[in-house]
């Protein structure tokens, strides 16, 4: 559909030209009664349909027609009065403002390509997102496992610098599981997190889990991004026996539940941030889930705020996460969430996994 538009882009040209000149003689002959403000209807329909440079021509014969046909207005009316002149001008200002509007889209579509003109480009870039976010979903778990993954990015944007990535070979009893978060905020952050999902993903259950975090490492230094950095904390479960490993790449700790004392701990695994030092080496912690524990990954955004350090942070997650054992872990992880990270400057994530 998008490239016959393309192909026919000069008849629409003309097509909408010709409709400017319409609604211009329309304007002086009714002397005002159809308002100037008429033409933005052919800037609406260009900045949607026509390329950056078919839409220029266009934005040109819509302004002078638009100075004409007020001019027009003002000359065919006998006793023109001070109000008059200002509902004119207003008119013919908002055709001015919606034509840098358009033409302001137009460029900045024209950055992706002629072939996603239009809303094709959106279209393209919610169905990559879509796409990507599916590997972060969480594995489907035998009896006897569940888990939660609650996301809230910046500012209720749609992108997240936070995600997951997942993978559950099918003659496996592991899985693995990675949280990350990417450095920065809003859109720059939300795209570099888009192509790291891809990436990661890739990796997570092509390799070893002792090789994936120095392999993600390494891909982040060949980027070679200004703002190139993420922390990740990334863990392989034996859903047959609950034992796990646990690595850390410059990410807040996990925290673990022990069901015998009920009490919460953290899981002290630490490695350098990937994509700062070349060759890193990250530890590994083990352990064992038993019947009724419980383990929580969780991003800086969710415990780190301007008048809250991370500390402080952590703390209260585990309070939080406290009174969260009486009522159960079911729902638990957009509770934490909610609860917790009120601050809504920075991506919050947040991943719940028990066993029952």
């Amino acid at each position: 559909m998008w490239r016959s538009v393309g192909r026919s882009e000069p008849l629409l040209l003309v097509l909408l030209a010709a409709v400017t000149i319409a609604l211009a003689i329309g304007v002086r002959a009714t002397a005002g009664g159809l308002p100037v403000s008429a033409l933005v209807l052919p800037l609406l329909v260009g900045g949607l349909f026509l390329s950056y440079r078919s839409l220029a021509p266009l934005v040109a014969i819509v302004l002078l027609a638009g100075v004409a046909a007020a001019l027009g207005v003002i000359a065919a009316t006998a006793d023109i009065r001070p109000e008059q002149v200002s509902a004119v001008a207003i008119s013919l200002l908002v055709v001015t403002v919606t034509a840098i509007f358009m033409l302001t889209l137009a460029r900045a579509r024209a950055r992706l390509g002629l072939g996603v003109s239009g809303t094709m480009g959106e279209a393209m870039l919610v169905d990559l997102r879509d796409r990507l976010s599916a590997q972060g979903e969480l594995p489907t778990l035998p009896h006897g496992w569940k888990a939660e993954l609650a996301l809230r990015p910046a500012g209720g944007a749609a992108f997240s610098g936070d995600f997951l990535v997942s993978s559950q070979p099918p003659t496996s009893p592991w899985i693995e599981l990675a949280l990350v978060d990417v450095s920065g905020k809003g859109v720059g952050a939300g795209t570099r997190a888009l192509m790291l999902s891809g990436a990661f993903g890739g990796l997570l259950g092509s390799l070893s889990s002792e090789e994936f975090l120095s392999a993600a490492n390494d891909y982040l230094l060949r980027q070679r991004w200004p703002e190139g950095f993420a922390t990740a904390v990334h863990v392989a479960l034996d859903v047959s026996t609950g034992d796990y490993e646990i690595r850390s790449a410059g990410h807040p700790p996990a925290v673990r539940f022990h069901a015998g004392s009920g009490r919460w701990e953290l899981v002290p695994a630490e490695g350098p941030v990937l994509g700062v030092v070349a060759g890193a080496c990250y530890r590994c912690v083990r352990g064992r889930l038993g019947r009724g524990d419980a383990l929580m990954l969780y991003t800086d955004g969710l415990v780190e705020t301007p008048r809250r350090d991370i500390g402080a942070g952590i703390d209260k997650l585990q309070g939080e996460a406290e009174r969260l054992v009486k009522r159960g872990f079911v729902g638990g992880a957009r509770l934490l969430v909610d609860r917790v990270g009120d601050f809504e400057g920075d991506d919050r994530a947040l991943v719940l996994l028990w066993r029952t």
